[in-house]
């Protein structure tokens, strides 16, 4: 009897404590959930209302009171956007640049950060640092002589003071993919040499598929960059049919006389969001993986 007693009264601290730390984990994370819910919800608010304030009318956009929701939905928004600004030209001009500036630049710095990273070359420390010291330079010191250069080429209002500088690569995915390529063994490329393989196929046929993930998580930062960029199309660019994205919704703005019509620039911020709100969606694990790149190698 008095063993069964002991063992009763050693038995109940220890589930009482057990119990008490389940319920504290459930607290914190009943806690846990609520913040992270509340902090989703902050962050997706600012969409939502863009998209629901492109379905309302003029007068319910701009109507002190907070409503949500449109009294009515309605697309004719949509239809003055498309009647105000040639909006498939500023997608198809923002793409002419996005992949000829990606496919070219990325090549290149690739292939540039392959030889900093794997190739003897000399004073290679000087000159990327050399290279590195440029992204210290900010692009308004930059503008006025770029502008003047592209001006004597005839090239204003092109695309291609756009396009050009990205033909010679990124510094920042060149630094990026430099830092990857030092952490991946250099006996792949020593046996490559040993068979005869030339610097440019142990760059085509061994570096490229090692480095997929990291390039293709830089591709869609500069992606992005490109997509969303306003400044330097505002810049090179004047009549609308050759506008990138950006800059032509802008115009949706002054054309209005600085008068905001509120569904109209909100429609058109929710068209160009769209391509983003896809590559986020479909691209996460490159997302993820970027982190995860920049905190292990190097």
């Amino acid at each position: 009897m008095e063993n069964n007693e002991m063992i009763a009264l050693n038995v109940t601290p220890k589930s009482k404590q057990v119990d008490r730390e389940k319920a504290i984990r459930t607290v914190i994370r009943v806690i846990t959930y609520v913040m992270l819910t509340i902090g989703a919800i902050i962050l997706v608010f600012p969409y939502l209302w863009m998209v629901l304030t492109s379905f309302k009318t003029q007068p319910e956009s701009i109507s002190l009171t907070l409503k949500l929701f449109p009294e009515k939905f309605v697309t004719a928004a949509y239809s003055e956007l498309w009647a105000k600004v040639p909006f498939l030209s500023g997608v198809k001009n923002t793409l002419i640049i996005e992949f000829s500036v990606i496919i070219v630049g990325t090549f290149v710095s690739t292939m540039a950060a392959f030889s900093f990273a794997k190739l003897k070359l000399r004073h290679k420390n000087f000159w990327l640092l050399f290279l590195m010291s440029g992204m210290m330079v900010p692009y308004a010191a930059l503008m006025l002589p770029q502008y003047r250069a592209f001006q004597a080429l005839n090239m204003t209002n092109t695309l291609w003071p756009l396009i050009l500088p990205g033909f010679f690569g990124n510094i920042s995915m060149m630094f990026f993919l430099i830092q990857y390529m030092k952490g991946i063994s250099n006996s792949f490329f020593e046996a490559a040499k040993i068979d005869g393989a030339s610097e440019m196929k142990q760059f085509l046929v061994i570096m490229l598929p090692l480095v997929k993930t990291a390039i293709a998580a830089q591709v869609i930062f500069w992606f992005i960059g490109i997509w969303n960029d306003f400044f330097a199309p505002e810049i090179y660019l004047d009549d609308k049919e050759k506008m990138t994205l950006q800059p032509l919704l802008q115009r949706i703005n002054t054309d209005n006389s600085g008068g905001g019509n509120y569904p109209v620039i909100m429609a058109g911020a929710v068209l160009a969001s769209i391509p983003m709100m896809v590559i986020y969606i479909t691209c996460q694990k490159f997302f993820i993986e970027s982190l995860a790149i920049s905190g292990v190698k190097g």
